[in-house]
């Protein structure tokens, strides 16, 4: 009988067993192909060739040697264009300074047409003074300041102390007195209220002559006599009967007060007796008239 051929007998082979991050398959890939393909080839081919053929030292030398050149163009042109604005800087430059120039001429030009109109009418004053002074003419003319005047008289000088800053040490205000040695504003007024008590006929200071309306003021370093800027040493001349004048000063309270700024701060002065003394006329005079109406009376 023929039986059916037998079939080797089928070997049930064991399964392996599955991966616990077999449904990550992404991450799972990420993980054991972490380096690129074409990374790893480049790698490969980079390592095959053996070191570069350019050694480092050169690469920097050759990197320097580019930024010079490339600082190099820059001054270059640079420069370039420096030297084409410069004409033009410099015709610029001529026109503005001629500006100036002109600017200048024509202010001087002005300044001293108005000195010769202040002159002028400065004159007229002192004509309509005397004309219209009567027999006083003259003497209203010497009060007013009006007229030079000449004669015996005594030269006062007052300074600052030695120990004094010259160079801007502080206003010349009295308020906020400090013992700076330094002479005020307050310490001239005296001066000169206390020359015109002791028969002083007419007063300048610095060359400035001093009138019924002149002030004595003060701003910042420097000491204005009718507003104009004086600096010390300050000389006072005053007309008058030289001794007795003198005398009569020093024995003064603004005399006094003199030498007391002397003694305690140190502020130098000196008087002395002068056979000639010359005083300018005053700058300008304010010349003021006053009429009464008719058919009005006072009150």
């Amino acid at each position: 009988m023929c039986g059916m051929p037998q079939q080797p007998p089928v070997r049930s082979t064991p399964s392996r067993p599955r991966r616990p991050d077999a449904s990550m398959s992404l991450l799972t890939t990420v993980m054991d192909h972490s380096l690129d393909e074409g990374y790893a080839e480049a790698a490969a081919r980079k390592k095959a060739k053996g070191p570069s053929q350019v050694p480092r030292p050169l690469r920097a030398k050759l990197g320097l040697a580019l930024g010079l050149v490339l600082a190099a163009l820059v001054v270059t042109v640079g420069a370039a264009q420096a030297r084409i604005a410069a004409p033009v800087v410099a015709k610029e430059r001529a026109e503005l300074i001629d500006r100036i120039e002109s600017a200048t001429s024509d202010a001087d030009e002005l300044e001293g047409d108005v000195e010769t109109l202040r002159d002028d009418v400065g004159e007229r004053q002192r004509e309509a003074l005397k004309k219209h002074g009567g027999s006083q003419g003259e003497l209203v003319s010497l009060l007013s300041g009006a007229t030079k005047v000449h004669g015996r008289g005594v030269k006062l000088v007052v300074d600052d102390a030695k120990e004094a800053d010259q160079g801007g040490g502080g206003p010349r205000e009295s308020a906020g007195f400090s013992d700076t040695g330094r002479v005020r504003d307050r310490d001239m007024q005296r001066v000169v209220n206390g020359l015109w008590q002791s028969g002083a006929e007419a007063i300048a200071i610095n060359d400035q002559r001093l009138t019924a309306l002149s002030a004595i003021r003060a701003a910042g370093d420097a000491i204005l006599v009718d507003n104009k800027p004086l600096v010390p040493p300050y000389t006072v001349l005053a007309v008058g009967d030289g001794q007795r004048l003198s005398t009569r000063f020093q024995n003064s309270r603004d005399g006094q007060y003199l030498h007391a700024l002397q003694e305690n701060f140190g502020v130098r002065t000196s008087i002395s007796v002068q056979e000639d003394v010359r005083l300018p006329a005053a700058p300008s005079v304010t010349v003021r008239t006053a009429e009464p109406k008719a058919g009005k009376g006072t009150s």
